[in-house]
């Protein structure tokens, strides 16, 4: 009975003939928009609710609260909620729900398998005591564990990304944090590697502007890192600039997500998620199918020989350099940055994006002195900048070659199309001995500085 004491089903508010019609809903829950500030002094996040009644359609409910903490945190997915005093709108065909922060309320309680009555969130004026929410929820828990899991097919992995809009992806939040200015980030993985981006980077601006280490303003602790994955790409998700006011810290770490209709950007040649107020996102049960495949490609490349080598490179790099310590399998960037010990070594693959100094002439402290040259490292895991000094790099470079032979090595490292300087560079995986070290004896475990040693380049010299 539409508008009773009682509760109505969905099939039922969706063909309710008048406007304003009030009924009171429990279904479970199936999506859920961004919490965002509403151009007054509200809050208001959107959730879609279905039950037996209309398990594909459902009805899209928006709530709205004084602050972002009294709006619905649903903890999983297929939890349930009860919704008293719901307002249903119609324009044309399309109907969907409203609770005021005044004349509704709203509880949420486990779903599937849970066997508790009591809410775990509910707001501060929950309407009706509802004695016949008990049979409600048995019911609706039972019919949940029927239904197939909530992830769709049409959704990309982290290798699948491309530029532009409207995609779904299934990830992981593995962090949330907030900027100086206010913007909130979120860090998603998959265990894939996202596709290498071209560089467009001016190398003779590498001074004054040097390539982006991170899209973050400043770098994430060592504590964080250590908890990210070591293999596959880390992804920054952020909002898209007219609506920094969603309320991204809503968000936990270690739940499994599917979001929709978002957009996929290059920044700085990384990668970058962008969140639209018109996004969406589903939380993925942990037996949902999806998230167990992802979980079992992950622990078969962590076993594989050649698991941590950037998927795009497999079975070899580039021959364009050769190492020592053959025998030494390979790490990933995060494997370096997230390394307990301040001094160790290790083997990677990976590409040269960026060199300072920007022109071979001055690799060379003047008068033909030592080398000193910095360059940025990337692989699918993170970026670094890394060291080649003094007798490193006269192994690297082979001694000290003519210009013309340094040009050819500069241009081969970084990718730059000889014929077409202007052309935004591709560079080559290629593998390199890495090793870390402190310069600051003050705090060891943060400041750590990176070097290219027993790497040589020799694939372009002719």
């Amino acid at each position: 009975m539409v508008g009773g004491g009682g509760f109505d089903r969905i099939e039922d508010a969706l063909t309710v003939k008048r406007n304003n019609d009030r009924v009171n809903l429990i279904g479970v829950v199936s999506e859920m928009g961004f919490s965002k500030r509403t151009k007054g002094t509200d809050c208001i996040c959107t959730l879609k609710i279905v039950d037996d009644s209309s398990p594909t359609v459902g009805i899209y409910v928006n709530i709205f609260q004084p602050q972002f903490e009294k709006l619905p945190h649903v903890n999983s997915a297929g939890d349930i909620i009860l919704l008293s005093g719901l307002v249903v709108k119609k324009n044309m065909s399309l109907v969907n729900a409203v609770l005021y922060k005044d004349s509704g309320s709203f509880a949420l309680y486990d779903g599937r398998d849970a066997s508790s009555f009591s809410p775990y969130q509910a707001s501060s004026r929950l309407i009706g005591r509802r004695e016949d929410k008990k049979l409600f929820l048995t019911r609706l828990r039972q019919w949940s564990a029927t239904q197939p899991n909530t992830a769709s097919t049409d959704s990309l992995s982290m290798k699948e990304i491309k530029e532009g809009d409207d995609f779904n992806l299934i990830c992981k939040v593995l962090h949330i944090c907030c900027s100086n200015e206010g913007e909130w980030m979120l860090f998603v993985w998959d265990g894939t590697d996202a596709p290498p981006l071209t560089v467009n980077s001016d190398l003779e601006e590498e001074f004054d502007s040097p390539l982006a280490l991170q899209l973050e303003s400043s770098p994430l602790e060592r504590d964080v890192l250590r908890k990210f994955p070591s293999v596959g790409t880390v992804l920054r998700m952020t909002v898209e600039q007219s609506n920094a006011k969603l309320g991204l810290h809503l968000f936990e770490a270690g739940k499994w997500v599917q979001f929709r209709n978002i957009g996929f950007a290059a920044r700085s040649g990384l990668w970058c998620g962008i969140l639209h107020a018109k996004s969406k996102f589903s939380l993925l049960p942990v037996d949902d199918d999806y998230v167990l495949q992802y979980q079992r490609n992950y622990g078969k490349r962590l076993k594989h020989k050649r698991g941590r080598m950037p998927n795009t490179c497999i079975p070899r790099p580039s021959s364009l350099t050769d190492t020592e310590h053959k025998d030494v399998p390979f790490f990933t960037l995060m494997n370096i940055l997230s390394f307990r010990e301040v001094t160790a070594k290790f083997r990677c693959v990976v590409r040269v994006v960026a060199i300072f100094p920007g022109h071979p002439s001055y690799f060379r402290s003047h008068c033909g002195g030592t080398y000193r040259i910095r360059l940025t490292l990337e692989d699918p895991t993170a970026r670094i900048h890394a060291y080649l000094y003094a007798e490193d790099a006269e192994k690297f470079f082979g001694g000290y070659p003519s210009i013309n032979t340094m040009f050819r090595m500069h241009n081969a490292l970084l990718g730059i199309d000889e014929t077409d300087v202007e052309k935004p560079r591709n560079p080559p995986w290629v593998q390199c001995c890495i090793k870390s070290y402190a310069t600051d004896d003050t705090d060891l475990w943060k400041f750590r500085t990176y070097g290219i040693f027993d790497t040589t380049l020799e694939g372009c010299i002719g």
